[in-house]
């Protein structure tokens, strides 16, 4: 292969401290491959080898996860890079070898098949402000994973320090004041008491960087110019969130499409003549946990999600299908958002605003009552902030 002008996919199964890779022609002939450190030497031999084919291209499963680390640096160096879902070399692995069973060779060998036979994988840009909206907003879910555990373990310290415990719903004052309310005389109690007043003050550190950290999120997102905020329901940590992972919304060719990566487009159960849909357990489960929220947001205001809801309740729906329907339409209307965001931005530059009309379709944060809940539903033609009838 080496000094000739064929394209060939280099398919790389990455991890922290090695990449394997596999070099196949166009024919699906393996020219070459090998396995490498990912430290200085190990990548630098790594480019090398791969200068043997001019026209190459890499590509690399989790570029989200566990490739992005090694993608980066080859995007920085100039190299053309696409992301492989690991689904995709899981079911070549399956096709190619007769069975599931992984090694690293194995995985590079799938997913090098994949990168030769699969036209439209998404190509990896290095882009600066989802790199960075990324690394805030990780820093402010893990913030709130911390904040949860603490208030869990403080609220089983005080059930042992004060009879029946404390109220669920804490201030920073009120739980600042408690473990003065008690003199624990045993050396037990006595620990309790200063390992609750330690959370307490590990807590009060959590909630003031919890602050900082989405007022940088905030005007992020709010720099972006997207108009995901807008949405009930929908705060910055979410709106980041849907920017980082969906990245191109234009790679989804219709709203279909997106529900079913996203987890929210029911799967036909029907059997005989009842007609029923189950839950999705695939897709993107970051996502799919985003429009959940934004959901319940919903459930608790009354807003035409709440009406929504409820007409799907008194129609004979239970209250999962209900919920299921609810999050199917609003990733219709988050789904609309974002391609007229993506709109707005190729007419107007990066950093461009574009309104919204009443005459736009999906203009609306919350769904249309009049629309079923089947699989690839049709979009719900909505009036900005208008009353809905009621749900059929």
């Amino acid at each position: 292969m080496s000094g000739t002008s064929d394209r060939v996919v280099i398919g790389m199964d990455p991890h922290k401290r090695s990449a394997t890779i596999e070099v196949m022609a166009g024919d699906e002939a393996v020219v070459g491959g090998g396995r490498f450190d990912t430290g200085r030497a190990g990548y630098a031999a790594m480019r090398k080898y791969a200068t043997r084919w001019p026209n190459r291209v890499w590509a690399i499963e989790g570029c989200q996860g566990i490739g992005r680390h090694i993608a980066n640096r080859l995007l920085a160096d100039g190299e053309q890079v696409v992301d492989l879902p690991p689904k995709l070399s899981a079911r070549a692995r399956v096709f190619a070898t007769g069975q599931g069973r992984k090694t690293d060779a194995t995985d590079a060998h799938s997913i090098a098949l994949v990168g030769t036979r699969m036209a439209g994988l998404r190509p990896v840009v290095n882009d600066e402000q989802l790199a960075l909206l990324r690394i805030l907003a990780d820093r402010r879910r893990s913030l709130g994973e911390d904040h949860t555990r603490m208030v869990s373990q403080l609220h089983q310290l005080l059930l042992e320090l004060i009879p029946g415990g404390a109220k669920k719903n804490l201030s920073a004052a009120q739980a600042k004041a408690l473990p003065a309310t008690v003199r624990p005389r045993d050396a037990v109690g006595k620990a309790r008491r200063r390992v609750a007043a330690e959370l307490i003050s590990d807590l009060e550190r959590i909630y003031q960087r919890s602050k900082q950290a989405d007022k940088e999120l905030k005007e992020l997102v709010a720099s972006t110019g997207t108009t995901l905020m807008d949405l009930h329901g929908i705060g910055p940590s979410g709106a980041a969130r849907l920017l980082i992972e969906v990245g191109d919304i234009t790679r989804f060719p219709n709203r279909a499409h997106f529900a079913s990566w996203n987890g929210t487009a029911p799967i036909d159960a029907s059997s005989g003549d009842q007609i029923r849909h189950r839950l999705s357990r695939a897709g993107n489960r970051q996502i799919n946990r985003v429009l959940h929220i934004m959901a319940t947001v919903q459930l608790r205001n009354p807003t035409e999600g709440r009406a929504y809801f409820d007409g799907k309740k008194a129609s004979g729906k239970t209250s999962m299908e209900a919920m299921r329907a609810l999050k199917r339409r609003l990733s219709d209307i988050v789904f609309r958002h974002m391609i007229d965001n993506a709109a707005a931005t190729a007419a107007t530059g990066p950093g461009g605003h574009r309104g919204t009309t009443t005459d736009s379709s999906m203009t609306s944060s919350h769904p249309h009552a009049s629309s079923s809940e089947k699989s690839l539903p049709g979009p719900a033609a909505t009036q900005h902030r208008t009353p809905l009838p009621t749900a059929s």
